[in-house]
């Protein structure tokens, strides 16, 4: 392989890991929007039911076998929810009482609960010294999110903000279900398996909840839909999964990074929405703690130090 096919394909991994940023960016706006004119398990409902019709015809396109294995299937449901169900309702509800783009920025604190649960589960995945300053920083960023007003006094804000934490801990422990349980399948098939799942669940929820399905829906509610449904689930998993094979793990994680400044420039554009100064101080301290966790930090300094001239 050439130096020139090798920059293409960095370039190229790149834009896409942009992309994927820009998408799941835009979720938070147009989860706010539906909200508006629909319950947050029906939107849920919507969001999982129809990516799973995508996803499975993605499935059906690139002619992949389908899992009959009742233990498979089992496992899916788990994922389901643990990636969808349960995450999915937490943030959707916790945008009913803080903006979007501040549900965004501890969405971003996902890599970081992500870690913690990972080295409780796995050997190979112990907390190192460097890890653990990374975690420690996180957790100062997602407290001073919070703000220390709201960690003493409970009000409904407070409550929202930790639902909105309670969901990045479940997509904790759906990573380390799905290297548990899902290891070996193909990335599309889980998806699909997963998300259709997630739709056997949440349809009857929410019409047990919310009430009947309405489809006489203004056309910004249908737009939001498809947006978030279509392509920031089942298009964002299909992509996700193509930035995973030419990026990494590790360059992949720092899409959480490209989320909330989108969310939040959207939040404010579209919703007019004003963040406090603490929510930016916080994400700042979460970004400094992930680039911690990568390693990657310490590996840029390290380069910076080694190209100083010596005396």
């Amino acid at each position: 392989m050439t130096q020139l096919s090798q920059k293409t394909i960095s370039v190229r991994a790149w834009a896409e890991l942009l992309l994927l940023g820009i998408v799941w960016g835009g979720v938070f706006l147009a989860v706010r929007i539906a909200l508006n004119e629909i319950g947050v398990l029906t939107a849920v409902a919507h969001r999982t039911f129809w990516a799973a019709l995508v996803l499975w015809m993605a499935v059906a396109s690139l002619k992949l076998s389908i899992p009959r294995s009742p233990r498979v299937w089992g496992a899916f449901l788990v994922m389901g929810l643990l990636n969808n169900i349960i995450p999915f309702t937490l943030l959707n509800w916790s945008q009913l009482y803080i903006e979007s783009g501040l549900t965004s920025i501890f969405n971003a604190a996902t890599a970081i609960f992500g870690v913690v649960v990972a080295a409780i589960f796995f050997a190979d995945e112990r907390l190192s010294a460097r890890k653990t300053l990374g975690v420690v920083i996180g957790f100062l960023g997602v407290v001073t999110v919070i703000g220390f007003q709201n960690l003493t006094a409970i009000n409904i804000t407070s409550v929202a903000q930790f639902a909105a934490l309670g969901a990045t801990l479940s997509y904790a422990f759906a990573g380390v279900w799905a290297r548990k349980q899902l290891a070996g399948l193909t990335p599309q098939v889980a998806a699909a398996g997963m998300v259709t799942c997630s739709a056997l669940i949440a349809l009857p929820a929410a019409w047990i909840v919310d009430g009947p399905f309405r489809f006489g829906l203004q056309p910004q509610t249908w737009a939001a839909l498809a947006y978030f449904s279509v392509i920031a689930t089942a298009g964002a998993y299909l992509l996700y999964y193509r930035v995973l094979a030419m990026a990494g793990s590790g360059n992949l994680m720092l899409v959480t990074l490209l989320i909330p400044p989108f969310a939040i420039g959207l939040g404010a554009l579209i919703l007019g929405e004003t963040l406090s100064a603490n929510a930016f101080t916080g994400f700042g301290l979460l970004a400094l703690g992930l680039l911690v966790l990568d390693g990657r930090l310490f590996g840029w300094l390290k380069t910076r130090t080694s190209k100083k001239p010596q005396e």
